[in-house]
């Protein structure tokens, strides 16, 4: 969804941020059900890494959106 959204802006947003927000459209069902995956619940699946790369993607698509309506 957050790939679809930035493809969908009134203005051009870089690839690499969309590939970004595909990387966050594929936490988000996996991590919010406990049968997300095949084995073992959600927390047993991502750790600092995943939530790092997380974060810091998010962090730059909301400072790309921002920029831009500013």
């Amino acid at each position: 969804m957050i790939a679809r959204l930035l493809k969908e802006l009134p203005f051009e947003c870089p690839p690499d941020l969309i590939e970004k927000g595909r990387v966050l459209d594929n936490f988000s069902v996996a991590t919010r059900y406990a049968n997300g995956h095949a084995e073992g619940p959600p927390f047993e699946h991502y750790g600092p890494l995943q939530s790092g790369d997380a974060l810091r993607h998010a962090g730059e698509i909301l400072d790309f959106v921002r920029h831009q309506m500013a």
